[in-house]
């Protein structure tokens, strides 16, 4: 049992936004049982000094690659389709699993220090992530990318992937899975059909990369007569839960099919301003209710998976582009980032809020930091000034997977080692 004690607590308020409010916050069983009162059977084990701590729901990044890492500032300054094809792609074919596990375990070290308790991760080698998110601790919604034209041609392989990694990890209490079929351009009509079918059966939502660039939307134009959203609703993809990422060329029609269908938009902005991708018309998307959140991306495109740098990007770029103040604000970035994406997983039960009930994914942040002094707005701070490393501590369901901005759960130094031994060996990585 453990009591967070005298902590600054972001809260939803009344009108939508968020409100702060001075308090106690008592864990059980992974659990927050209680704010301000303790229960009559409670005894902390552990207390944490809360004082100029501000505590807030940790944050979810709704779509990334964290195999990826091993990726970061090696293909940059080029064009999307330069980027994907001639560079990231053949370097994918070089890895192998192993590679992976320790790409993800780099991930995660950047995400636990930035304040990312949850994460939904699109990966190529089974296994691997969920073996690393397990032993770090760390909330982990997996989904095998499954690409091919049809079944015959690898596509029913990657099925078969993905639904052995679902049944072998399908008992840890913080994996989740989604199916993912990785885009409109790389898998097939008949193979989109099965997989919507696929995750109809079995409960599974959907994480799929729709329209990331002009040359994606003008392509599905041409081949399909639709846009890429069209075409997925066409075959029935979005009769599931489903996780868009990117979404930054819409149309009218597009709009009216993701409202309607209830389609979570994983907004990405910092890779897709790297890629020169533009910007997804997030206003607008809130605007018309659609569930928003917010992504970093792989680090190959990002370069960073610090989600309080991309709630900085999300909160700047839209006023800039509007020229208009207004559109996005601080709370909105905050709530892409908690409770958007918490809904978007499937896991607004147990994440995405700080209350009774609800598991104690908590971050605690220093105030005790330039982004937060003086003390004019919290709030404004998280979004605006703060850089991430403000986190102090980070807990998943109870645990403690970060405190004194020390890892509990991961070897730094070994990973930084295997990392950069896997870049050397496929060519990328510098010998310093």
């Amino acid at each position: 049992m453990i009591q967070i004690k005298n902590v600054l607590v972001l809260l939803e308020s009344e009108d939508k936004g968020f409100k702060l409010q001075r308090t106690d916050i008592f864990i059980k069983n992974g659990k927050i049982v209680s704010l301000g009162k303790a229960p009559e059977d409670f005894f902390a084990e552990k207390i944490i000094d809360g004082t100029r701590k501000l505590a807030m729901p940790g944050l979810v990044n709704a779509h990334t690659h964290s195999y990826m890492t091993v990726f970061r500032n090696c293909a940059d300054d080029r064009s999307f389709e330069d980027w994907l094809f001639k560079y990231i792609m053949p370097l994918e074919d070089k890895l192998v699993a192993e590679d992976a596990y320790w790409g993800s375990l780099l991930a995660m070290i950047e995400m636990i220090k930035t304040g990312t308790t949850c994460f939904t991760d699109m990966h190529m080698h089974i296994n691997q992530v969920p073996k690393a998110a397990v032993e770090t601790g760390i909330r982990a919604v997996i989904t095998r990318g499954l690409a091919g034209e049809t079944l015959a041609d690898g596509g029913q392989r990657r099925l078969d992937e993905a639904f052995s990694e679902i049944n072998n990890w399908k008992g840890e209490e913080n994996i989740s899975f989604m199916l993912a079929p990785h885009a409109p351009y790389s898998c097939g009509k008949e193979y989109l059909k099965v997989i919507a079918q696929m995750a109809k059966e079995n409960d599974l939502g959907i994480n799929i990369h729709l329209s990331e660039s002009l040359f994606e939307v003008e392509s599905a134009k041409e081949n399909f007569g639709m846009t890429p959203i069209e075409y997925v609703d066409s075959l029935g993809l979005f009769e599931n839960r489903t996780v868009a990422a990117h979404c930054v060329n819409l149309s009218e029609n597009d709009f009216n099919i993701l409202k309607e269908k209830n389609v979570s938009v994983a907004t990405n902005p910092a890779s897709n301003m790297k890629l020169g991708n533009g910007f997804a018309p997030v206003a607008e998307l809130l605007k018309r209710g659609i569930n928003v959140c917010l992504g970093t991306d792989g680090a190959a495109s990002n370069n960073s998976l610090n989600m309080f740098r991309e709630m900085g990007f999300l909160g700047l770029i839209h006023k800039g582009t509007a020229k208009d103040p207004l559109p996005v604000s601080a709370a909105d970035c905050i709530k892409a980032a908690t409770a958007n994406g918490a809904k978007a997983a499937g896991l607004s039960e147990k994440i995405g809020k700080i209350e009774a009930g609800m598991d104690a994914d908590i971050i605690l942040i220093d105030m005790d930091t330039p982004a937060f002094n003086p003390f004019n707005s919290s709030i404004s701070a998280l979004v605006y000034s703060a850089g991430g490393y403000e986190v102090d501590t980070v807990m998943v369901k109870g645990k403690i997977l970060m405190e004194g901005r020390i890892l509990t759960t991961i070897d730094e130094e070994k990973v930084y080692y295997k990392v950069n031994e896997i870049a050397k060996r496929l060519g990328i990585g510098e010998n310093l």
